[in-house]
């Protein structure tokens, strides 16, 4: 982020260096006379040599992207839940509830102000996490449903058959084809697994926030939620993230050509493991 910046076309942005300027001009125009002009170009120059290469105000310019790219980001991400089907949506904003919930129970159970950090942080983290995922999961799955895979076995089968009796040219031809949907086939068990590892891994996700929220509700200690592993689930968010990027291309491996069941298979939304709503908790 830092290498993107400018701190010279920020600082030049800077409200107060913008309304400086307009009151020089003001007052050279009000005063028909060059030396409010000469006055606000050496400050700004002084501004300029001093202000975007000092270190206090760069780190109040990277905050300021931060929180702006941050911002960004949920604006994305809430824009993306709503193009979810009704049950992916129900899956999203339930676990976000759930969020809320073990919040609002830790403070209760605590009587603490604040939620720890550490806690709400890495809550919105694997929630965050979570949204990503099933918009992974939901094109995969999607796209898995525009192939019949029984297609490319029965072209498969075909081709065989045709080799026996094929001269040499066309042997060639027929071959390089078999190969290619030999790895079609491939491509399509290898989306398939990635499919089932993704689900498994929302999953995780969702008990480990009813786990979270079990732990707060009967934890003889604030001191002993700390047990929870935060670190395991969010190392395997970025482990599964890992491989799904790795294995993206394979969605391109597909030719938009490639032959379609006449019967339509309808997307199977993401089947969340949440079914009703979570009563509030005594104690």
């Amino acid at each position: 982020m830092k290498d993107k910046l400018s701190y010279l076309k920020e600082a030049l942005k800077e409200p107060l260096n913008i309304w400086s300027m307009v009151g020089f001009t003001a007052a050279a125009a009000y005063t028909q006379s060059p030396i409010p002009l000469a006055m606000g170009a050496l400050l700004e120059v002084s501004y300029l040599a001093i202000v975007p290469a000092s270190s206090i105000y760069r780190r109040v310019v990277e905050g300021r992207e931060v929180r702006r790219l941050r911002e960004q980001r949920e604006r994305s991400r809430e824009e993306l839940i709503k193009t979810f089907e009704p049950r992916e949506r129900e899956a999203v904003e339930y676990l976000r509830w759930m969020k809320n919930q073990i919040c609002a129970n830790y403070k209760k159970f605590t009587r603490a102000k604040e939620v720890p950090a550490h806690i709400d942080g890495n809550l919105q983290i694997a929630w965050e996490s979570f949204v990503d995922l099933l918009d992974m999961y939901r094109r995969r799955k999607n796209h898995l449903h525009t192939i019949n895979r029984q297609v490319i076995q029965n072209q498969i089968m075909q081709i065989e058959r045709q080799l026996q009796q094929a001269d040499a040219p066309t042997r060639h031809l027929q071959e390089r084809n078999l190969d290619i949907l030999r790895q079609r086939l491939k491509t399509f068990d290898d989306i398939e697994k990635s499919v089932k590892r993704v689900e498994a891994q929302l999953q995780s996700i969702e008990n480990f926030f009813g786990l979270v929220n079990d732990q707060v509700v009967t934890m003889p200690t604030p001191e002993h939620i700390a047990s929870l592993d935060f670190d395991s689930l969010l190392s395997g968010i970025e482990m599964t993230k890992e491989f799904l990027e790795e294995t993206s291309p394979m969605l391109g491996g597909f030719d938009a050509s490639l032959e379609r069941s006449p019967v339509s298979l309808p997307s199977e939304p993401y089947n969340s493991t949440f079914r009703q709503p979570m009563k509030q908790t005594e104690r």
